[in-house]
């Protein structure tokens, strides 16, 4: 990293809470690895178990990060150790909210000794669910700031929300199921029933998601996005620079280090068995396959994507997570015989993968996700082409961002549910994979993206504005 001096102003101490997913506790790693780098103090503030699992702090910035350990409240039917939404069982995810918003009142106290003791937080930056932080941050006259990790496209499509919720929350969601400068018409069916339900009030918790974030939102001073105007001209424009009246500071891609940085165990990439396998492949012959740690996918959508895999005769490597509704062992969620009829050209890990160091190898060739805005970071800081199956949140309108910068295909999906077919799969895959003149245009609007994801000094430039905003905000 490059980053600008900030000698000639004291270093800051920023507190930072993630939501309890991995999709937002390690950009928020990497977020305050790039203050440290710049010799501010962090402290990052999450459950026991979300601390043991992430991944180690790079040694040289270690001394400036400290994890802060809050653990989960108790609630009835929430088993122990289920702090976070990839621990927690089939069906008790609201549960997880209702403890989750019982973290309110240690956060509170945690702040609350924090300024007591004379080490006042000089910022406080939170998840998009994260009211009671915010809340706190007011009664301890500390400023807060909300981090949002979804695309410039999504942000602004919730100012728009903001406003028709205010007005009637009963009709907010049936109006704005469209993504930034979507029409309505182009989202399908089934993604707008599934947004609905943010603006539900659930059971146990008895507050809507979108109510937390909107609540989260008008308790801040100022959003900070993880994106910026060369990667989404037209939707940072869109947006304004303001969110329900508050400013947004691009914050840049947070791309991850393109060696790996850091692993999560302590596994050399080189002496990883997946690693080693894509040795023996050709180039660019590989389709890499990853749904991220908490896409629930059932056992039958298992199957039906191993169908569609072995039918389109590509090379593939699926980083496989046994979803969590799964009654079978390991080896029967995949369909039988699966593993037999492609040996030699398929391979399957059912655990940890280095996934940057697959992503980097010359073998591969395209990159089957679920549309994550951290995986589709990663896949085009290779510049690999997309096959899409995006699957929830997000993850349907980042899908179309890409469709729309041409660097990818969307598996095609029936437009009432949402279920795919392995003919869909496997036609998707060979198109990207197979099909010259297509593939021939995904590779080169995928290197073309690159050059921006991976152009470093502009991304630690982003940072570096970032923190002079906070100095600014922090001096009104």
């Amino acid at each position: 990293m490059d980053a600008v001096s900030s000698s000639s102003s004291a270093p800051l101490h920023v507190v930072l809470c993630p939501w309890l997913a991995f999709g937002h506790l390690l950009p928020y790693l990497e977020l305050a690895e790039r203050l440290a780098f710049r010799g501010h103090r962090v402290s990052y503030v999450t459950t026991p178990g979300n601390i043991a699992r992430l991944p180690p702090v790079r040694p040289d910035m270690a001394p400036l990060i400290d994890l802060v350990a809050l653990p989960l409240p108790h609630v009835d039917g929430l088993p122990d150790g289920a702090d976070s939404t990839n621990k927690v069982p089939h069906g008790k995810s609201e549960l997880l909210w209702k403890a989750f918003d019982k973290l309110g009142e240690p956060f509170s106290e945690f702040l609350g000794a924090a300024c007591a003791s004379g080490k006042r937080p000089d910022w406080l930056i939170v998840d998009i669910f994260h009211h009671w932080a915010a809340a706190a941050a007011l009664e301890h006259k500390v400023p807060c700031a909300v981090f949002l990790l979804s695309s410039a496209s999504n942000i602004a499509s919730w100012d728009r929300r903001w406003s028709s919720w205010r007005a009637d929350p009963a009709a907010a969601a049936d109006k704005l199921a469209a993504t930034g400068h979507e029409q309505p018409g182009t989202v399908p069916r089934y993604e707008s029933k599934k947004k609905t339900q943010l603006f539900a009030n659930h059971g146990p918790s008895g507050m809507s998601i979108v109510e937390r974030f909107f609540l989260a939102v008008e308790r801040c001073t100022v959003a900070a996005m993880r994106s910026c105007p060369e990667w989404e001209p037209e939707s940072v424009a869109l947006l304004n620079t303001t969110l329900m009246g508050r400013p947004v500071v691009p914050l840049g891609l947070l791309p991850p280090s393109p060696d790996g940085g850091r692993a999560a165990t302590t596994t050399v990439d080189g002496d990883d068995a997946n690693v080693r396998w894509l040795d023996a492949q050709p180039a660019s012959s590989v389709v890499y396959v990853a749904l991220g740690s908490e896409v629930p996918l059932s056992v039958e959508q298992v199957r039906e994507l191993a169908h569609g895999l072995e039918l389109a005769g590509t090379r593939f490597l699926w980083a496989l997570r046994k979803p969590t509704s799964a009654v079978v062992d390991d080896e029967d969620v995949l369909p039988p015989g699966f593993i037999q009829r492609t040996r030699g050209r398929g391979r399957v890990a059912m655990g940890w993968v280095p996934q940057l160091s697959i992503l980097a190898h010359g073998a591969v060739g395209a990159f089957l996700t679920h549309c994550g805005w951290s995986s589709i970071t990663e896949a085009l800081l290779f510049g690999r082409p997309l096959v899409m199956l995006p699957i929830a949140g997000d993850q349907g309108p980042n899908a179309r961002i890409m469709e729309g910068k041409k660097v990818g295909m969307q598996v095609p999906r029936d437009e009432d549910d949402g279920s795919f077919d392995r003919q869909g799969v496997a036609t998707t895959v060979r198109a990207v994979m197979l099909d010259e003149e297509t593939r021939r245009v995904f590779v080169v609007n995928a290197k073309k993206l690159q050059g921006i994801v991976a152009d470093s000094e502009l991304h630690e430039s982003y940072i570096d504005r970032f923190i002079q905003q906070l100095r600014y905000y922090y001096q009104k």
